[in-house]
């Protein structure tokens, strides 16, 4: 499924009817369902193949659009032309979700098309760790394509991991891991997972009709409750939400259960890659929409660390457009500037405490080595793009480094959009690349001063005649 969304502002109501006026801003496209899941996979650091079925519409083409874009991310996309792919569209304002509709269709999906979907598991179970199961009751995942899927997986030595959604969980008889949430275990054992023993009681009648090793339920407020070798020792460990706060839950399973199957796949037990898909949960409610965490924040999530080591502050441009996007759901200021940063000196470190006053977060695209050389001689640089990134990312105004391999920043600023961008006063208006970019969007250009004395250049001269 694709989910759209809508973001606006709501400053009054209707004279018509009492309901409030939304003003559009702008939409925003990504993949949804087990899409998401897939998305989640891949930016977390895994390789993940996305089996579904679209149709043969706008939404579909969208969907397999997204999906090309996401790194680390391969579609196997089975098309049905009498079918409608599944939009989900929600309007924003404030940080607040309004309205959602749905466009979808529900029935199952025609004899051939499930065929060609049995084969395409088939195919792409094979080398897999995992196999994740997204059931969201559009059709899609009938007990025939379960029970292929699942003996596919369990003959190739891959564990399967549901997410499950109906009253009969038998129909995943097989499957490794469970995960439902807290309403969805109630309507497959009638116990409400209220407290921590009625989720215990739940999580162990789910294991019995279904034969699974583990039961993860996914209690919202009230955290996880995981019962570890249902077949053994039966033990069970219930874990704390690690929520900070609270933007947005949309796609939170999906997240859930993308990283238990990462961390299972890499060996992690079940009760630990429940930890590591509870701190992911945690990270992916922060955000608004249907957000993907990225691999950079769950390290900073398990090290308990609230400011991002250096070197997860250096990024490809792909996260950092992710990472912006964020920052700016959450109404901070995106400043971005750019250079060749070769050996620091104080000038540097001026222009960069200016930047950072002008917003909230600032992002530093610093040129590559061979983008350096084609602009300032074979002599330069001095210091090779990593030692460069690694210094710019210790740097406590600098919140992401980007390397760019052009002459000039136009790709990352036409990508991260953002609100300010900045450059020292030794360049005129006219000579900013990128200006007519910001400022077709309503973004701000501004010329900062900087301290007399100090360049680049100088410092190489000085450093070759006291070595002459």
């Amino acid at each position: 499924m694709l989910d759209r969304f809508v973001f606006g502002d709501v400053q009054r109501v209707s004279p018509e009817a009492p309901i409030p006026i939304f003003r559009f801003r702008h939409d925003d496209h990504v993949l949804g369902g087990a899409g998401n899941v897939a998305r989640n996979v891949a930016r977390m650091g895994g390789q993940a193949t996305l089996i579904a079925v679209i149709g043969k519409d706008a939404t579909g083409s969208a969907l397999a659009a997204a999906a090309t874009r996401e790194a680390g991310l391969t579609a196997s996309l089975a098309t049905d032309g009498r079918r409608r792919t599944t939009l989900k569209t929600r309007f924003v304002a404030q940080g607040q979700q309004l309205l959602r509709v749905d466009e979808e269709a529900t029935e199952p999906i025609a004899p051939e098309i499930s065929q060609d979907l049995r084969q395409r598991i088939e195919a792409a179970v094979d080398g897999a760790n995992a196999l994740v199961l997204s059931d969201y009751a559009k059709g899609v995942l009938t007990e025939d394509a379960i029970a292929t899927a699942v003996r596919a997986a369990r003959r190739r030595g891959a564990m399967v991991v549901v997410d499950p959604k109906g009253r009969d969980f038998r129909r995943y008889t097989g499957a490794t891991v469970i995960t439902p949430n807290a309403s969805e275990a109630a309507q497959a054992t009638g116990i409400d997972c209220d407290n921590d023993e009625n989720a215990s009681h739940a999580s162990r009648a789910i294991a019995e009709m279904t034969g699974c090793s583990a039961v993860v339920i996914t209690r919202g407020a009230r955290g996880m409750t995981v019962l570890c070798e249902a077949q053994g020792s039966g033990r069970i460990v219930h874990l704390p939400t690690e929520v900070r706060q609270v933007y947005d839950v949309s796609g939170a399973g999906d997240t859930v259960v993308a990283a238990l199957a990462l961390a299972l796949a890499a060996g992690a037990p079940i009760d630990k890659a429940a930890q590591i898909a509870n701190l992911a949960a945690g990270i992916a409610v922060g955000k608004v929409g249907t957000a993907a965490v990225e691999a950079a924040e769950l390290r900073r999530a398990l090290n308990a660390s609230a400011v991002l080591a250096h070197e997860e502050k250096i990024v490809g441009l792909e996260a950092a457009v992710s990472i912006a996007r964020s920052w700016r759901l959450h109404d901070e200021r995106v400043v971005l500037t750019n250079g060749c940063f070769d050996l620091l000196h104080p000038g540097h470190i001026g222009l960069l405490q200016k930047a950072k006053a002008l917003g909230d977060k600032l992002i530093v695209a610093i040129n590559s080595d061979e983008s350096i050389k084609r602009l300032k001689g074979p002599g330069r640089s001095v210091q090779n793009e990593a030692a460069r990134a690694v210094v710019m990312a210790s740097i406590a105004p600098v919140d992401l480094v980007v390397i760019f391999a052009e002459d000039t920043p136009l790709e990352v600023i036409e990508a991260i959009r953002p609100d300010v961008l900045v450059k020292g006063a030794d360049y005129t208006m006219d000579q900013v690349a990128g200006r007519d970019i910001v400022e077709a969007y309503g973004g701000r250009v501004a010329l900062v001063p900087l301290e007399e004395g100090h360049s680049t250049s100088n410092a190489i001269r000085k450093a070759a005649a006291a070595s002459s």
